[in-house]
């Protein structure tokens, strides 16, 4: 919900006119990916960081509480249907369309559609905790991010590529719109926040543009 507004993530009403912004392509590394998250080689030994509850007033968390939520986890599946790219999180129960290859108001049945991008309306943080998305078919994949803080510029945005040997963490905060794969499908493990808190921007409304982000295979 953003301002009362309840999201309808599998029938996103996106307005006609809208502007594309280019999102820089970046490869996955430990140096390009500090402040947004890590590189990850073995899911099972990556730690998900869980931000303790906020406080009211003055008073402060008895020790060890406020992060007894822990985590959950599941394959984060994606699948392009058409003109949208259709996501399900199986750890936190989400299904939604994601993005477009191409305007909605421009794609047409039965005319070739655009490849190697995603457009994006949404995007997202988890106040509450980290968030994992580990590859399961070692395909190349993309993770769009921007920095933290709710005065948000959609011109922040990387795209962090990733060539499918190792996945990506991001760190508590980060926006973002899930896992992206370069190929008609991908399925990734997922692994966050149980209470899975999540602070929405609805791209196409607030700022007028679409995401444009690539997905190129090498």
């Amino acid at each position: 919900m953003q301002d009362g507004v309840v999201f309808d993530y599998l029938n996103p009403a996106i307005p006609e006119g809208l502007r594309l912004l280019d999102v820089p392509l970046v490869r996955a590394t430990s140096e390009s990916l500090k402040g947004y998250g890590e590189v990850v080689r073995d899911p099972k030994e990556q730690k998900i960081e869980i931000v303790p509850w906020p406080l009211q007033g003055w008073r402060r968390l008895d020790a060890g509480t406020g992060i007894e939520g822990g985590t959950t986890e599941g394959v984060f599946a994606c699948a392009w249907k058409g003109n949208e790219l259709v996501g399900r999180n199986e750890a936190v129960g989400g299904h939604y369309v994601i993005g477009f290859r191409d305007l909605p108001e421009t794609a047409r049945s039965g005319v070739k559609l655009s490849d190697g991008r995603v457009l994006l309306w949404h995007c997202n943080y988890h106040p509450d905790g980290g968030q994992l998305f580990f590859p399961l078919d070692g395909r190349p994949f993309v993770v769009p991010a921007a920095l933290p803080g709710d005065d948000l510029k959609p011109e922040t945005f990387k795209a962090f590529w990733s060539d499918g040997s190792f996945g990506i963490y991001i760190h508590p905060g980060i926006w973002h719109e899930g896992v992206f794969p370069v190929e008609e499908s991908g399925r990734f493990f997922d692994k966050q926040g149980k209470v899975h808190a999540r602070v929405s921007c609805d791209l196409a409304r607030e700022f007028g543009v679409l995401l444009n982000v690539p997905l190129p295979k090498v």
